[in-house]
């Protein structure tokens, strides 16, 4: 991390509503978890009295979760400490980082953190840029808060660009769980970032990993501090990477609902097509406060989305159960 750098980078704003009285579809995280969840972290608390080892059962559980080496595993403390990793270990002061626009702020905050220039690229041409002249490129998949998914082929492509060119692609697939579809995991020249917390609805636990191989492998497993994941987190984040019944009943909810809520929505709204546990609304002429407020009348939080680059009129909301997406459709619906 750069020092002269840290004063001048500000924090980035997400979803999530501490408003208790409030429905939450401002944060994209699965308002069910797994059965198993309370148990597996009470059962850790007594080696707990321990420091953490170097997690061989977790490594075991992600690495067949995403199907890679255990060996290329680095366990952190959530998705976006699998990509400060990434970001440490690729880039320097002044260094040029191709991140996509809109999405995830987060990247641009942190590559600034280590004093480097993320260059914003349109979200769906960023796989056809010419990785030559930067230090890192940056995709995410499923994409936040736009929702779609680049097909494999196409990652194939620009990840053998960027091996071509000595430029790693560091890869957020944060929300690729909610599709069947197989990641970069393990791909030489990928750093991928994965988080724990939205599959399994647990953003407080803070579990993830990042996957690499070959030299970016090594430096990031010399670069993350020692005992970085808690052994409750380790323990939790097992038990679900475990629970594959589960993920697949997910992913089957979150289909039908996401389909169910984009045929309602895309009458007054702009909808667009997502692989995603959330949808991306344009509001067209209507005012984004108007609407934000209107749902906070209904007892529903929203995502106010002009806080990502190149948004000026859309909200983001999450795909929940059934019974909530009701919710929602009537806040959103009703008199228009």
């Amino acid at each position: 991390m750069d020092p002269d750098a840290v004063a001048d980078v500000g924090r980035v704003p997400h979803g999530g509503s501490d408003d208790p009285d409030l429905l939450d579809f401002s944060a994209n995280t699965n308002p069910v978890r797994p059965a198993g969840v309370a148990d597996a972290y009470e059962a850790a608390l007594d080696a707990s009295t321990r420091y953490a080892d170097d997690r061989p059962r977790f490594r075991a559980a992600a690495a067949d979760y995403v199907g890679c080496d255990p060996a290329t595993v680095v366990p952190t403390p959530g998705g976006l400490a699998a990509l400060r990793l990434a970001f440490g270990v690729t880039v320097g002061p002044d260094d040029r980082v191709a991140v996509p626009e809109p999405s995830f702020g987060e990247y641009a905050r942190e590559i600034r953190l280590q004093g480097g220039e993320p260059v914003g690229v349109a979200h769906d041409a960023i796989l056809d840029i010419d990785p030559e002249d930067y230090a890192a490129v940056v995709v995410c998949t499923p994409n936040n808060p736009t929702g779609e998914r680049p097909e494999l082929g196409r990652l194939r492509d620009a990840l053998a660009d960027c091996r071509a060119a000595g430029t790693p692609l560091v890869v957020d697939e944060a929300f690729l769980d909610f599709t069947d579809a197989p990641g970069l995991a393990g791909e030489r020249g990928a750093i991928v970032a994965r988080s724990l917390t939205k599959m399994f609805g647990l953003p407080g636990i803070r579990a993830g990993f990042a996957v690499a191989t070959g030299d970016l492998g090594e430096r990031i497993r010399a670069a993350r501090p020692a005992w970085s994941l808690s052994t409750p987190a380790a323990a939790v984040g097992r038990h679900c990477l475990e629970q594959t019944e589960f993920v697949e009943r997910t992913r089957e909810r979150v289909a039908s609902e996401r389909e169910r809520l984009r045929a309602a929505l895309a009458g007054p709204y702009d909808v667009f097509p997502s692989d995603a546990p959330f949808l991306l609304l344009d509001v067209g002429e209507a005012s984004v406060d108007g609407v934000l407020r209107r749902a906070r009348d209904a007892g529903i939080a929203l995502r106010d989305a002009r806080t990502f680059a190149r948004l000026d009129s859309h909200v983001r909301v999450a795909v929940r159960r059934p019974h909530e997406n009701d919710r929602l459709l009537a806040a959103l619906l009703d008199d228009r």
